[in-house]
């Protein structure tokens, strides 16, 4: 099962407003000129120990994924060539080629430092542990 490293960027001497508009920027610039901007599709979800991205990315080799967290922010960044000979009559193309970008904000609550990633049946899932004082504990009542 391939594993993902996840770079957590301190950009010094910019504001968090300045890396949202890198971002956007780079949200922007990922759109390929051959064709339409897409997007994979995405579930978000958290339990009682952690926080979980999953991306459907049918084909994709963890090396054409760029995952990065700043900010609170995690970027998921994926470039690959046309898997098809351009000679060929293509009738529909829905498994997509060529560049996304997916921007998310984290909740507070997340350990961004021993967040993980994982490829399996076409699912890459990232999973940050929520921190100590974010889980929940039960409180014992004394009498």
């Amino acid at each position: 099962m391939p594993s993902y490293r996840i770079a957590l960027m301190n950009p010094t001497g910019q504001t968090f407003d300045q890396n949202i508009d890198r971002l956007f920027q780079e949200a922007v610039s990922a759109s390929d000129s051959q064709g339409s901007p897409w997007s994979p599709p995405c579930n978000v979800w958290e339990d009682e120990q952690g926080f979980f991205v999953q991306l459907g990315l049918p084909g994709w080799e963890p090396q054409d994924v760029t995952l990065e967290v700043a900010n609170q922010v995690l970027s998921i960044k994926g470039e690959r060539q046309q898997a098809s000979p351009p000679t060929r009559k293509t009738h529909l193309q829905e498994i997509a080629d060529g560049r996304f970008m997916r921007v998310l904000k984290l909740p507070a609550l997340i350990d961004a430092q021993h967040a993980s990633a994982t490829q399996k049946n076409g699912l890459l899932t990232v999973t940050f542990p929520k921190r100590e004082e974010a889980k929940s504990r039960r409180i014992t009542i004394e009498g």
